[in-house]
């Protein structure tokens, strides 16, 4: 059954499906409704001559220039044709997907003034599976992201570049192979197009669901982490949390104990030493933390997609026709700045935990897990890959939401850089991953020169699956590819199961 967009009630869930499993999508319809008044306020207006931006009016510094009715078609694909000067390596294909469907869910609203038959085109683009080439490079977040999105606006027209069945070509073959037809656009429908947020929230949402998996995977690794180095229970009492009422520390506390709840290689305070490093036994403070920050982005995407962020925008019960800027990204700008710095963290202890792990004048074990220490370096060199990774997400995580630099001759003097910051987010992600591939490897490593066979029934299942991936460490190797592997196999149990939850 497919997903039907209202404009209102998208979910993260369902954004999952879409992306992951190829879900399709249609519009409900009240939605068709609300597009259809809409349209007829523009027509209306475009008929009796008002003068009102982007529908009868240049763009940017050219709002005072008024155009003549006879040119809006041009007026609409010269804009599209001009702000299509993105440049980098293009979005994944994911990506590009989701600036599809939040597109289309933002259009559904009906308050863009868009035809049917434009925005019933971008629908059966994304369920035929046509994606848009889409540089990533060239949008400052307000307003909206209007160089990445006219790339994708390029594809309706019949130009540009696609990815069709795997393959890429022109814009125009991908319509024709999959039995479309390009539209010719109307007044204010190449503004309605281009005018929103969709790229950053596309990145954002890709983001966060990956983010989501991750932290949830390094609560599963930190924990075997825990058992390898003989960690201390203790710090994970209820008692400990519930006097700092977070509820997600409580709940990172609590899951650490159950993961390790029938383990033979923890211990309790004093039998080994007092306590452990704050690496180990501020786990729930930390992660707990990053849990936070979570629920804080998910709260924030949900709002911006399913918000109106065209402009200028249509309000068919008055008639009203308001230029107003709800392009501006400053809130998804900031959430993806946040996102980069507590996925940057994450990666932060782990790399601390890797340390503890290699380092023998901080544990038990022989130097650097090696099957013997000196003449082979066993995992020494792989602790040296996560300091360079999280030293690579300090500079990531430098919040892109405190640049602006005015454009359009100062008409549009304040922006959010709000795609900058996604996108640093998400590398962050890729790189955080990694460090935790690393630490995983480790920690098996180490639980097996413990005894695999003392770990806790959920650790010892989690060290059956990175086993299948990487084998026991018996001699030097290359651990390149198993970092690699182990990456995938996180990145790949988040897509197999769209937002993921705590085990």
């Amino acid at each position: 059954m497919a997903i039907l967009l209202d404009g209102n009630s998208l979910t993260l869930e369902q954004v999952a499906n879409v992306l992951y499993r190829n879900e399709k999508v249609q519009i409900s319809e009240q939605a068709w409704e609300n597009v259809k008044k809409s349209r007829k306020v523009v027509e209306e207006n475009v008929q009796r001559g008002n003068v009102i931006y982007g529908i009868t009016t240049g763009f940017g510094k050219f709002s005072d220039m008024v155009i003549s009715s006879s040119d809006t078609e041009e007026l609409q694909l010269n804009l599209i044709r001009s702000h299509a000067v993105a440049v980098g390596e293009p979005f994944p294909e994911k990506v590009s997907r989701a600036m599809l469907l939040l597109r289309a869910n933002a259009l559904a609203k009906g308050y863009s003034g868009i035809r049917r038959e434009t925005l019933q085109l971008l629908l059966d683009c994304l369920n035929h599976g046509i994606h848009p080439v889409i540089p990533s490079q060239g949008s400052l977040g307000a307003s909206g992201d209007l160089a990445p999105l006219s790339h994708l606006a390029l594809l309706l027209v019949g130009e540009g570049e696609a990815i069709y069945q795997g393959t890429k070509m022109s814009g125009a073959d991908a319509l024709k192979q999959a039995g479309l037809s390009p539209i010719r656009l109307q007044a204010k429908e190449g503004l309605a197009l281009i005018n929103g947020t969709q790229a950053m929230t596309a990145v954002g949402v890709l983001a966060y669901l990956e983010a989501q998996e991750l932290a949830l995977t390094a609560d599963k690794v930190a924990a075997m982490t825990l058992e390898s180095l003989c960690g201390i229970v203790d710090a994970f009492a209820p008692e400990s949390h519930q006097v700092r009422p977070y509820p997600e520390q409580q709940d990172v506390a609590a899951r650490i104990l159950s993961y390790v709840d029938g383990s033979q290689l923890t211990t309790r305070q004093g039998e080994i030493r007092v306590q452990d490093a704050y690496s180990l036994r501020c786990i729930p403070q930390v992660h707990g933390a990053i849990y936070q920050v979570l629920h804080y982005v998910e709260e924030k995407l949900l709002i911006e997609m399913n918000a109106a962020t065209d402009n200028p925008l249509i309000f068919s019960d008055s008639g009203k026709v308001i230029s107003g800027g709800n392009f501006h990204g400053q809130p998804i700008a900031f959430a993806m700045d946040f996102l980069g710095i507590a996925m940057s963290e994450l990666a932060n202890i782990s790399e601390r935990r890797i340390e503890r792990l290699v380092n023998p004048q901080l544990n038990d074990l022989p130097a650097f897990l090696s099957p013997d220490p000196g003449l082979q370096s066993g995992l020494m060199i792989t602790q040296y890959v996560a300091a360079s990774l999280v030293s690579e997400n300090k500079t990531l995580a430098h919040p892109s939401s405190v640049d602006s630099i005015p454009s359009s001759a100062n008409q549009e003097d304040h922006v959010s850089m709000g795609t900058t910051a996604a996108r640093h987010a998400y590398q962050i992600i890729q790189n955080s991953r990694r460090v935790l591939s690393i630490e995983a490897i480790c920690a098996a490593q180490a639980a097996h020169i413990r005894g695999a066979e003392k770990l806790a029934p959920t650790t010892k299942e989690l060290y059956s699956q990175i086993r299948a991936i990487v084998p026991v460490i018996e001699k030097d190797r290359s651990y390149a590819k198993d970092i690699e592997n182990v990456a995938s196999w996180i990145k790949e149990k988040h897509a197999a199961q769209g937002v993921a939850q705590p085990a």
